[in-house]
Parts: C-alpha cells; sequence; structure tokens
C-alpha cells in the first residue's frame, strides 16, 4: 500500500476546467468525499440534521420531506387555497485543489467542473389528513457520493540496479439514484431515501527503469472494479414552538453498513515502448469476473436549527460520526479511521412581512458557516480537516400576492477547505464554488377553468 510521506510527488495535471481532481488521497477508502448537502446548507456549513426549508430539497435527512407538504395554519387561515410548491433543485460546483509537498518543496493546481446533485421533491396532498395535521411529501434524485482522480509519479534510485520511475494512477467514484418518502405528523416528522448506489475503481501502477545503455521492459499492474448495491437511510425531525414564537428543530439521520456486490478484472504485464511512445505489449496475465464486497460504513448525525419569532434570523449545528473502520474492499481493510465533524452556520434574512417589493437586497438570504473535525484517511497519523464557509440566495422571482404559485431561488455557496497541517508532508487546500437553482411551481394540479 503506497503512503504518501516520504513520496516524491509528480502530479500531472491539466489546468482546464475540465482537468481531474488530482488529488492523492482519493486513493484511500472511496475517494474523495462530495459534500452531502444542498448548496443552501453548504453555505451554513454543512447543517442538515435540524435544516427544513418549503424552497429546497434537504435530502441528507430525508424526514423534511414531509415539510414540503406543511402549510402553518395562520397561512391557511388567511389563504385556504393556498399550497406549497414542487420544487426543482439541482446544482453544480467549480472547485481549485491547491497540492503543497513538503518533501520535495513543491505546489501543484488543479481545477474542475462537476454536478452537484438533480433533486425533484413534491407534497402529496391529502385533503383529510392535512386538516389533522398529518402532511407527506416525497423526493427523486441522483448525486455523486466520492471522487478517484489522481496521477502520481515517485522516481528513485535503486542502489546497485537503477533509477526507477513508477507511476500511481486512479479513477472511478460512487454515484446514488434514489426515491424518498417523508411524513409530518403534528410537530413530527419521520423519513427515509432508498435507491441504488453504483461506482467504480479503477488503479494502475506502473514501472519503467530509467537508462540510455540498456534496454528494459516496463511493467503495469491494474485492477478495475464495478460495484453496486441497494442502500437505505432515515431520518427524523422534530419541531418545537416556544413561548417566543421561535421554532426550534431538533434532528437526526444515519444508516447502518451496507454491502455492494462487486466484480473485478486484474491485469499483469510487461510492455516496451519505442521512439514515438506507443507502447507494445510483450506478455500478460489477465484474470476476469473476480466477485467481492465491498463495505460502507455506517453513519449518524444530530443537530437542530433555532428561528426567531420574526423569520429574520436561524442558526444551527451538527455533529455527525462515521464508523470508517467498517469500511473493507475485497475483505481488505484500508488506511481509514472512523470519524466525526461538528458543523455550525447562521442565516439572516433582512425582509419583514411588510417590506415593500421593490427593496430587492432585502429579500437575499445571507449565510455563513464553518466545520471541523479530522479525516477520515488516516496516513501515518490523523489528518485534521477544517472549512470556512458563506453564500447567500438570491430570488428570481419574488411572489406578489396569493396567487402567484412561482418561485425561484438563486442559491450559492463558497467553500473554503484545508486538509493536513504543517505536520502533513502533503497539505491540500480547496476553494470550491457552488451554485444552485431551485425552481418551485404548483405541479400536478387539475385546474378548475379553461
Amino acid at each position: 500500500m503506497m503512503r504518501l510521506t516520504g513520496l516524491v510527488l509528480t502530479v500531472l495535471f491539466y489546468t482546464s476546467v475540465s482537468a481531474q481532481e488530482n488529488s492523492p488521497y482519493s486513493r484511500y477508502g472511496l475517494g474523495d468525499l462530495t459534500p452531502n448537502h444542498n448548496i443552501i446548507t453548504r453555505a451554513m456549513g454543512g447543517i442538515t440534521a435540524g435544516y427544513s426549508d418549503f424552497q429546497s430539497v434537504n435530502f441528507t435527512n430525508p424526514a423534511s420531506y414531509g415539510n414540503l407538504g406543511y402549510v402553518d395554519p395562520a397561512v391557511v387561515k388567511g389563504n385556504p387555497n393556498y399550497q406549497r410548491s414542487t420544487i426543482f433543485d439541482f446544482g453544480a460546483e467549480i472547485d481549485t485543489r491547491i497540492l503543497r509537498s513538503t518533501t520535495p518543496l513543491t505546489k501543484f493546481t488543479s481545477n474542475n467542473v462537476s454536478m452537484s446533485y438533480v433533486q425533484l421533491g413534491f407534497p402529496i396532498k391529502m385533503k383529510q389528513a392535512n386538516k389533522k395535521g398529518v402532511f407527506l411529501g416525497a423526493n427523486f434524485g441522483l448525486k455523486p457520493v466520492s471522487k478517484i482522480n489522481y496521477k502520481i509519479a515517485k522516481f528513485e534510485r535503486l542502489q546497485g540496479i537503477d533509477s526507477l520511475a513508477t507511476v500511481y494512477e486512479g479513477n472511478g467514484g460512487l454515484n446514488e439514484v434514489a426515491g424518498g418518502l417523508g411524513i409530518r405528523i403534528k410537530g413530527l416528522s419521520l423519513g427515509f431515501n432508498a435507491g441504488y448506489a453504483f461506482g467504480n475503481k479503477d488503479y494502475s501502477t506502473r514501472l519503467s527503469f530509467l537508462n540510455d545503455t540498456v534496454h528494459y521492459y516496463s511493467s503495469n499492474s491494474s485492477e478495475r472494479t464495478h460495484f453496486g448495491g441497494g442502500f437505505f437511510n432515515v431520518g427524523m425531525q422534530y419541531e418545537i414552538k416556544l413561548k417566543s414564537k421561535a421554532i426550534l428543530r431538533l434532528g437526526a439521520y444515519g444508516n447502518l453498513k451496507q454491502t455492494y456486490k462487486g466484480t473485478q478484472s486484474t491485469l499483469r504485464e510487461t510492455f516496451a515502448t519505442d521512439a514515438n511512445g506507443t507502447n507494445s505489449r510483450i506478455d500478460s496475465i489477465y484474470e476476469n469476473e473476480i466477485k467481492g464486497n465491498i463495505v460502507r460504513p455506517s453513519a449518524y448525525a444530530v443537530g437542530f436549527t433555532y428561528r426567531d419569532s420574526a423569520g429574520h434570523w436561524s442558526f444551527g449545528a451538527d455533529y455527525e460520526v462515521t464508523k470508517w473502520q467498517e469500511y473493507s474492499f475485497y475483505g481488505k481493510p484500508d488506511l481509514v479511521n472512523n470519524n466525526w465533524k461538528i458543523r455550525a452556520g447562521v442565516e439572516y434574512f433582512p425582509a419583514s412581512y411588510n417590506t415593500p417589493i421593490n427593496k430587492y437586497f432585502n429579500f437575499v438570504h445571507y449565510r455563513i458557516g464553518f466545520n471541523y473535525g479530522p479525516d477520515y484517511i488516516n496516513i501515518n497519523s490523523k489528518l485534521p480537516e477544517y472549512g470556512f464557509t458563506f453564500g447567500a440566495g438570491f430570488p428570481l422571482k419574488l411572489r406578489r400576492g396569493y396567487f402567484e404559485t412561482q418561485s425561484s431561488m438563486l442559491n450559492t455557496a463558497i467553500e473554503i477547505g484545508s486538509r493536513g497541517d504543517k505536520k502533513s508532508n502533503v497539505r491540500e487546500n480547496t476553494v470550491r464554488l457552488s451554485i444552485g437553482l431551485s425552481l418551485g411551481d404548483l405541479w400536478f394540479r387539475r385546474y378548475k377553468y379553461d
């Protein structure tokens, strides 16, 4: 197993927006984990356990789906025909990754553009149940879970033999397609997500001797694994209306460890490279259809959000734990360790009920947050990982009255994160710009008049 400490790293990258992320840490476990939050909560440090918002989809805690159909009794009293909207929510991100190596002293930069998620959340109208305080909502979506992208060269002198160049390369990642259901009964909300996770891990190691006079064959060892399986997670939220008319929402979500089925092919070959850079295979051993299991660890999170009575200020915090020591790939553990993370964030919304609609920036949501905890990758020692976040939500269409059904929000988040510290041989800094669009309207309705 390759260790980063002591390696001479040469990262090969492209500077275009379609470049690989090129993170050496993505070699381990399931790779680099993508943010498991929508763009709104990313700007608030990633809080999700107790978060719920009718203008976006909190797919991390499925209990929030029950609130997609919930309408405050005060609103219903003022407008009996008021309905919650169906939300089409999607996001994309651009990140810049900067690697700094102390041995040798070098710096590498890569850029990447990728999709964050696509989600469709909608209320399920039940007139009789709604009158009794029971609301139902559902969601369907697709999102990446992790990414594997790196290409690293190691150059060394073998005593009494020759100079050796070793190139480590990997690609792949894990994705999820899921559907979920949430129900709200009075102040209690329960929900679940169920779906299919699929991905691949492709690793290769190429060895080449560097000599001007003696000809050596080069070697390549590669493993290509495709895997997939069902997954299931659950969530809970409980809303408490305080005497001050403020709202405190407690939340929790989690999943048990899950096993995916994998199919692997391995290749061991020697090859020669001519003057034009073309490789010619000399000999090879190939093994196909190797079956095995990939164990994804259990995880849980608890947290809360608080919103004042005027609706101007909201803040919250989460504590999440993942049991990465349960992880295994074809029965083998990896350089991973159990980890935890603390998240906290604040949102400020200046507008009041009677704010004139022409004061646009009063209707903008301003957000800030942070997160901290050890990385799940454990190379010689636990790596500290922390991030600072901020962003805003810009309404693209302001509702002018009860008969206005459309609502659209452009949400932005900037995340500045760091992995490792001054003691780490390789320190990784990331700046990620995320942009999300939430489109809301009344879908699946029957018109009374044409």
